[in-house]
């Protein structure tokens, strides 16, 4: 497979400072070097800029950061269009708001082809919210709302190309959602699955059932991964930790079934913030679950020794 790594730098959708650094800690922990030794045709496209930011009022005076993260989301719809022809585009964040800009994007390409596009959202958080709902004023907790065209936008954030319908989207993991969100979630349709969900049923039936519904409708298949999708006793590099999130063993099969659907378009890593990691333990850890992905079996792992 032809696969088009795409850095974004973004931070200004997020409370924290530190996702910025997320696309070098991806390289450094040799996420290219993963991907060739799987085969796959990899170019590293650098990263994107944003556009020059304009001046932007908005009568939610907690939004925090507006006019930059609106400058990524239409450098990102752009970038995120132009990688997808004919490769797989895996980008490297950055807080969320970044899948304000690559879901559009994708969603475009999707329509050119006459195939809908889904999206699933492996996060702690539904991140739901609108322009007008937001009380933290972080952007990062917006994009799904967003790009399935929920009211709360306006003319402030771009036009979209194409809109994602709520049903073709599907959150897996989720343990932190606003009052606000879950009267939104319950009107759109969104496909939920908590963590209780993880544990009573398993990952498997509940991730099936979304992997069918896409091949029925030959659709394309967008991954959104968030780090804190992760419990954080695995993955610590991350300001938005909630305890209680996905297993070492659970993350990989989510990967392997993808894999073995043959169905996955683009993927967005995301909230990596390496200045909150130990020794770069969480971005080896997303590298090496984005290989099971791109196809590195649970029998390709090899035995290390423990150091004392």
């Amino acid at each position: 497979m032809r696969v088009n790594l795409l850095g974004a730098g973004v931070q200004d959708g997020a409370g924290r400072k530190g996702c910025e650094m997320g696309p070098s800690a991806y390289r450094t922990a040799g996420i290219a070097e993963a991907l060739a030794e799987l085969g796959h045709d990899v170019s590293d496209f650098g990263d994107v800029r944003p556009r020059p930011a304009r001046v932007i009022i908005h009568r939610n005076r907690a939004l925090k950061r507006l006019p930059e993260t609106i400058a990524w989301i239409e450098a990102l719809a752009e970038a995120a269009y132009a990688a997808s022809e004919g490769a797989m585009p895996v980008f490297l964040g950055g807080d969320h708001s970044l899948s304000a800009g690559t879901v559009p994007g994708m969603a475009r390409r999707a329509q050119e082809l006459g195939r809908p596009l889904f999206v699933l959202w492996l996060d702690a958080h539904t991140d739901f919210h609108t322009l007008e709902s937001t009380t933290s004023g972080n952007l990062h907790g917006t994009p799904v709302a967003y790009f399935t065209g929920q009211a709360g936008f306006g003319s402030t954030f771009p036009a979209l190309p194409a809109v994602v319908d709520p049903a073709n989207v599907a959150m897996l993991g989720i343990r932190s959602v606003d009052p606000a969100e879950r009267t939104a979630l319950r009107e759109a349709g969104v496909t939920i699955h908590d963590m209780r969900a993880i544990d009573e049923q398993g990952i498997p039936p509940l991730l099936q059932r979304f992997i069918d519904r896409v091949k029925a409708a030959n659709g394309l298949l967008h991954v959104s991964l968030d780090v804190d999708f992760l419990d954080p006793s695995i993955a610590p590099a991350v300001g938005t930790t909630v305890p209680g999130g996905a297993t070492f063993r659970e993350a990989h099969l989510a990967m392997e079934m993808l894999h073995d659907s043959g169905l996955v378009s683009s993927i967005d890593l995301v909230e990596l913030n390496p200045f909150l990691d130990e020794r770069g333990r969480t971005a080896m850890l997303m590298v090496d679950l984005l290989s099971s992905l791109m196809g590195k079996s649970v029998m390709d792992r090899p035995t290390t020794a423990w150091a004392s």
